[in-house]
C-alpha cells in the first residue's frame, strides 16, 4: 500500500456511531464499487466505496461489511467478506488480502471470503427486522450505471418482501461531515502533496508552455509521494479558458500576458484536498489582473472567517454575495444603482461569479454534507470565490481548504503561497 493507513480504532469508532443511529433489530449491509469496464477486456482503476471505507479501512474490490449490532449471535454482530486468494490471483492481479489481515486493518474479529456471504444472509435475515442499504444520494449526482449496491437494493427486496428497508445515506451523510483527528491528517497530507505539485509548477511556467505539460508537473510530484494521482479532473485553465468552470482539456500553449486558473488536488488515502491558484505566464501580473486577483483574495479571506459554527452554508452564501457585489461595483463590472435596484432573486454578480463558494471535503471532493444543517467543529470546507470576466480573457478563482473549530476556522493551506505579490517573487526567483 502506498499510503499510511489510518488506525483500526478509527473504523471501530465509526461503526458504533453508525450502530447508534439504527432502528432496533437492523443490519447494514455495504458492499464496495464495481471495477468500471473501459472497451474490449479493459477496466477503469478501482476506488472504494467511501462509506464501506469510513466503516472499514478496507480499500479493496468484493469487499461486504454487514452490522448487526442486536444479533442474539456474537459472530454475527459485525461480519466482514473479503476476496478469497488464490495462486492464480496472486500471478494475474497481485496481493489481495488475508483474514487476519483485513481483521487487523478494520477492528472487524469475524471475517470471511466473500463466496460465504449468501449462505450467511439468510439465518441472519431470519432473525432481523429492518434492513439498512445504501445508494448515492449525493444531491450533486448524476448516475447513469447500477452499481453493487443498487443491484443488493433489488435483490434484497425481491427475496425478503416483508423486511422492512431502511436509508444508510442520511445517516452516512451525518457522520461523514465532521472530520475526525485522523481524517484531518489525512487531508493535511493531501495538501502537503499538493503544494509539493505547486512549487514545481511555478518553476514551469513561462510562456509557450503547454497546459498539459504542467499538468505533468503536478502528476510527477503527487506520485512520488505516495498520491494515486488527482483527487479530480485537473484544470489547467489559460487566458480564457479560465472562464469555462470544468475546462479539462489542458491542450492549449499558455501565452504571454495570460494568467493560468490551476484547480487541482492531490488524494492521499482517499482523502482529498482541493486547491485553485491563478498565476500570470510571463511571472507578473498586469494591473488590471492583480486588482481582479486581489478583489478575488479579499474575498476569500473574509468569506473564510464565516465558516464558524452557527452560520448554514446557505445563510453564507448570501453574506459572500454581497461582498461579491461590492467587489464588482470597485472592479467596475456592475453599477451601484444597478444592484440596488436588482431582483433580488437574480443578484447581477452571477454574470461574473456563478458557482457556490463553499463545499465539505473529505472522502469525496464534494464530500457529505448538507447545506441546510447548521455549521458544526471538525467540518472541513473549501473557500473559492472567483470573478470570471469573458471579454477580459479573464478568470481568476481561488481556493483553500478550512478546518471549522469553535473560534477561527484554520487554514490548512495556510503553507501554499496565495498573495500576489509572493507568486510573482516566486516566479522571478526561478
Amino acid at each position: 500500500m502506498r499510503y499510511q493507513s489510518i488506525p483500526a480504532s478509527f473504523y471501530i469508532r465509526n461503526r458504533k456511531n453508525v450502530n447508534k443511529h439504527l432502528k432496533p433489530n437492523s443490519v447494514v449491509i455495504i458492499q464496495s464499487n464495481d471495477i468500471q469496464p473501459t472497451n474490449a477486456d479493459g477496466h477503469m482503476g478501482f476506488h472504494q466505496n467511501n462509506d464501506l471505507l469510513y466503516l472499514s479501512g478496507i480499500d479493496q474490490e468484493d469487499t461486504i461489511l454487514l452490522l448487526f449490532p442486536d444479533s442474539p449471535v456474537a459472530e454475527w454482530k459485525e461480519i466482514l467478506f473479503v476476496k478469497e486468494t488464490s495462486e492464480h490471483i496472486r500471478i494475474w492481479e497481485g496481493y489481495k488480502l488475508s483474514k487476519d489481515e483485513a481483521s487487523a486493518a478494520s477492528g472487524v474479529k469475524v471475517v470471511r471470503w466473500n463466496s460465504e456471504f449468501q449462505s450467511v444472509l439468510q439465518p441472519i435475515l431470519n432473525l432481523a427486522e429492518h434492513v439498512y442499504l445504501t445508494t448515492n444520494e449525493h444531491p450533486r449526482a448524476v448516475v447513469e450505471s447500477e452499481s453493487k449496491n443498487d443491484r443488493l437494493i433489488k435483490e434484497m427486496k425481491a427475496r425478503f418482501p416483508l423486511h422492512h428497508f431502511e436509508r444508510l445515506a442520511p445517516i452516512m451523510e451525518i457522520l461523514r461531515a465532521c472530520k475526525s483527528q485522523e481524517e484531518v491528517a489525512q487531508i493535511s497530507k493531501a495538501i502537503d502533496i499538493t503544494k509539493a505539485g505547486f512549487d514545481a509548477v511555478l518553476k514551469a511556467t513561462k510562456p509557450g508552455v503547454l497546459e498539459y505539460e504542467l499538468e505533468a508537473e503536478f502528476i510527477y510530484q503527487f506520485v512520488k509521494r505516495g498520491s494515486k494521482g488527482f483527487a479530480y479532473g485537473p484544470i489547467i485553465a489559460s487566458g480564457a479558458n479560465a472562464c469555462s468552470l470544468h475546462y479539462t482539456d489542458n491542450d492549449k500553449p499558455c501565452k504571454d500576458g495570460d494568467v493560468i486558473l490551476i484547480d487541482v488536488g492531490a488524494e492521499y488515502g482517499n482523502y482529498n484536498a482541493d486547491m485553485t491558484r491563478c498565476i500570470p505566464v510571463n511571472g507578473k501580473f498586469s494591473s488590471r489582473q492583480k486588482d481582479v486577483y486581489n478583489a478575488v483574495l479579499r474575498i476569500m479571506k473574509e468569506a473564510s472567517l464565516l465558516l464558524r459554527p452557527g452560520i448554514t452554508l446557505l445563510e453564507y452564501e448570501k453574506k459572500v454575495g454581497l461582498m461579491m457585489e461590492k467587489e464588482l461595483i470597485g472592479l467596475g463590472l456592475l453599477q451601484a444603482d444597478a444592484v440596488a435596484a436588482q431582483d433580488p432573486e437574480k443578484p447581477l454578480y452571477k454574470k461574473y461569479f456563478m458557482h457556490g463558494t463553499s463545499h465539505h471535503l473529505g472522502l469525496d471532493v464534494h464530500d457529505l454534507g448538507s447545506k441546510y444543517r447548521v455549521i458544526e467543529p471538525g467540518m472541513v470546507f473549501t473557500c473559492e470565490p472567483g470573478i470570471y470576466i469573458p471579454e477580459e480573457g479573464l478568470g481568476i478563482r481561488l481556493e483553500n481548504n478550512f478546518l471549522v473549530t469553535e473560534s477561527d476556522p484554520i487554514d490548512l493551506m495556510a503553507s501554499i503561497p496565495v498573495e500576489a505579490d509572493e507568486i510573482e517573487k516566486l516566479m522571478a526567483s526561478n
